[in-house]
């Protein structure tokens, strides 16, 4: 149990490159109708963003019984995501619980398998699906002064580590919506394509993306900016009674660029 959580860095992380076994690399294979959901990250976010493929959007939350998000959080994650898709036939978050899951703490591998055996939503006509896992074990990066809070880590699927979450605010349960709202909108963002996922975004290198940092914001204020996730800020804001970090101009500029709002 985790009970100095002023003291541990917390980690945002997303997998940039994903190549997966072999069953995963099935992006042009038309007779796999989960294909359109096995790319790689950040390949999706014009997708995500416009409404020129993808008029609507489901997205899934997946859980095991006692790992459901906050109803705060949930509503702050639709609002994220309604102020920044153009989809005009709109977009559906629909709730799935399932059993915990063995073998924790996961390998990214083992949040893959998960996700194949409960995931019910893929990309059908002009909906495009999205899964989001909260859960029930931690990552098998954590060490005894790093935690990680959530991995996007395919075009359409981001896990968030709700148990870790849960127990880093045993003694401040109040903080448990800013924790979860900030991991889910920065996980997102890496949907989104952001920080240059894909190096595609209309700002160059340096200029937005910390080259320090890679695919995180330079701007310090940002959601996307790479430290963003650490537990001091993110207390420090909760305390205050402040809202989750929002994106900053060059990444909304970016998510517009692909369509976005």
């Amino acid at each position: 149990m985790i009970n100095v959580p002023h003291k541990i860095l917390l980690v945002f992380l997303s997998i940039i490159l994903f190549t997966g076994c072999k069953d995963d690399d099935s992006d042009n294979n038309a007779d796999d109708p989960k294909a359109e959901n096995r790319r790689s990250l950040g390949t999706s976010a014009e997708e995500l963003l416009s409404d020129d493929t993808f008029k609507s959007m489901t997205v899934e939350l997946v859980y095991a019984p006692n790992y459901r998000p906050k109803q705060e959080s949930i509503d702050s994650f639709k609002d994220f995501i309604l102020a920044r898709v153009n989809k005009p036939d709109g977009v559906t978050f629909i709730e799935t619980e399932i059993s915990n899951q063995p073998n924790a703490p996961f390998t990214i591998e083992e949040i893959r398998n998960i996700e194949d055996l409960n995931r019910t939503q893929y990309t059908v006509g002009d909906d495009i699906a999205v899964y989001v896992f909260f859960s029930n074990g931690s990552s098998e990066n954590d060490t005894s002064t790093s935690v990680t809070l959530g991995t996007a880590y395919q075009n359409t699927s981001m896990v968030v580590y709700e148990r870790t979450l849960q127990q880093i605010t045993l003694d401040e349960p109040e903080i448990l919506p800013i924790l979860e709202s900030t991991t889910l909108h920065h996980e997102f963002g890496h949907l989104f394509g952001l920080v240059n996922i894909q190096e595609d975004d209309i700002h160059p290198g340096g200029d937005h993306e910390d080259l320090d940092h890679l695919k995180h914001c330079i701007i310090e204020d940002c959601l996307m900016y790479f430290e963003a996730n650490n537990v001091t800020r993110i207390m420090e804001r909760a305390r205050s009674r402040a809202q989750v970090a929002d994106l900053d101009p060059l990444c909304i500029a970016d998510l517009q660029a692909k369509g976005g709002k």
